[in-house]
């Protein structure tokens, strides 16, 4: 799963500028059917969140998307504004998802919104965000043509994102402000939840108790500044360091 979240991801964070490392992201995910591409880069509001104040934060970075998908088209506004179910997950401080999970597509009430993300030629997205210091925010949102991607291609489209977000984040701050020095027990510990395994595994691997991974991966990630552990996987996957 991470090699083939490094695999996606490796021209976003090579790239030189956030338009590079979008438009790179972006072209490494067309083959499997990414029909629509926004990245951010802004500061949360003061304010409290509401679809105009998150819209009005601005920030965009790049947007792949068809030429009448723009503020002033109807299906535009009407996600963007009238009915936008994202939000929760940004109240929330939510840092991947899928849209399908705010906005089911069983459920009669969301009928207008898929047809409205239609016309931007999204039948489902994925979301990735990362949260840094003083409110900064940057996010993803990805569409494909197919709403049934699966469950495995999502989470490793995700914790690429992850990768990117962060990217997106290292030109927002000063060189060297945000350099984090981890042990080596912390990036190894870390290293091994990026494959996806379990506490009581990396004890075996690593020879010492669950609980002194727990610690490990706990430092690892509040040294990084990160929310929880996957982007701390995804901070440190973007500093090079896995």
């Amino acid at each position: 799963m991470l090699k083939r979240a490094m695999d996606i991801a490796e021209a976003a964070l090579a790239a030189a500028s956030p338009q590079a490392a979008s438009e790179g992201f972006f072209a490494a995910l067309t083959d499997i059917g990414a029909s629509y591409l926004q990245t951010r880069l802004y500061r949360r509001p003061l304010t409290p969140l509401t679809s105009a104040a998150h819209f009005a934060a601005g920030g965009i970075v790049s947007r792949v998307a068809p030429e009448s998908w723009r503020e002033g088209s109807p299906a535009f506004d009407y996600v963007c504004f009238e009915n936008n179910p994202l939000l929760e997950a940004i109240r929330g401080g939510m840092t991947r998802y899928r849209f399908s999970d705010f906005a089911p597509r069983e459920v009669s009430g969301y009928g207008s919104y898929w047809e409205a993300m239609s016309e931007a030629g999204i039948a489902d997205a994925v979301c990735a965000t990362s949260y840094g210091r003083h409110r900064t925010i940057a996010s993803l949102h990805l569409g494909f043509r197919d709403p049934d991607l699966s469950p495995e291609d999502a989470l490793a489209i995700q914790l690429a994102g992850l990768m990117l977000t962060e990217r997106l984040m290292t030109f927002a701050a000063p060189p060297g402000a945000d350099e984090v020095r981890l042990t080596h027990r912390e990036r190894d510990a870390l290293a091994w939840v990026a494959e996806g395994k379990s506490d009581w595994e990396i004890s075996v691997i690593l020879g010492c108790a669950e609980t002194t991974v727990r610690f490990h991966v706990d430092n690892a990630r509040r040294k990084l500044g990160a929310v929880n552990r996957a982007q701390a996987v995804a901070r440190l996957a973007a500093a090079r360091l896995l």
